[in-house]
């Protein structure tokens, strides 16, 4: 376990060295196209599942970076003092001490070595982590962990890409027959989002609403949210 958490900050540190880091300043259309689809498909998730009113719903984010995500579920009514955020790194988990409201709390360490009790959270949120994990035993360790803190009739949040990128090596994608096999318990819901990174980096650069054109076709998205529910 241990070698592959040290793996996954050595992947990190070299992914800041590509110049695809880059592209994720929000003001790149790159970047905030594909953030402002997520809301909505957020939004669209709430309404699904029945979660509203969400003011009372407790919220757990692993791998929660600089906390945006959360940030997005406090715009749409979650409330701070039920968010807690897991960061493995540092660096990021500093800065989402810093963005998110006081009454939030940041975690800092592995996830599948949180001391936080069973069966107590409406929603646990992983935004791209699982695809940093390229060790299979502890992608199952870690899915087994988040499942036990989830309450009856709660579920995950799940957001992350399906395919492989040839171009980097130090992440895998996660098709859908292995989010069935991490969670064979779950009631999973699945919809397809965002444009593929290739695609929508050369068409925004034309225009952002390009994105809207082609994210039309669903076999050009490469990401999938998924309500993972637990009965």
């Amino acid at each position: 376990m241990y070698s592959e958490v040290e793996a996954i900050r050595q992947r990190y540190a070299r992914f800041k060295q590509l110049p695809e880091y880059l592209l994720y300043e929000p003001l790149n259309p790159y970047s905030y196209m594909t953030y402002e689809e997520k809301r909505r498909a957020f939004i669209r998730w709430i309404h699904w599942a029945g979660l509203a009113p969400v003011r009372d719903k407790r919220v757990l984010e692993i791998g929660c970076g600089f906390g945006d995500n959360l940030l997005q579920l406090i715009s749409l009514g979650f409330q701070p003092e039920n968010l807690i955020g897991n960061e493995l790194l540092e660096e990021r988990a500093l800065r989402a001490r810093y963005l998110l409201p006081k009454d939030s709390q940041v975690l800092l360490g592995d996830a599948s070595t949180l001391k936080l009790e069973k069966n107590s959270f409406d929603v646990i949120l992983q935004a791209t982590v699982f695809t940093s994990i390229l060790d299979d035993n502890f992608q199952q360790t870690l899915a087994n962990y988040i499942w036990s803190l989830i309450k009856p009739n709660g579920g995950i949040l799940w957001y992350d890409f399906i395919f492989n990128n040839p171009k980097n090596p130090d992440v895998r994608g996660v098709p859908i027959k292995r989010i069935y096999k991490l969670f064979p318990k779950g009631e999973i819901k699945v919809w397809r989002l965002t444009l593929a990174p290739p695609i929508n980096r050369r068409i925004t650069k034309i225009h952002p609403n390009l994105y809207y054109l082609l994210n039309m076709m669903p076999f050009l998205r490469t990401h999938a949210l998924c309500w993972i529910k637990k009965s």
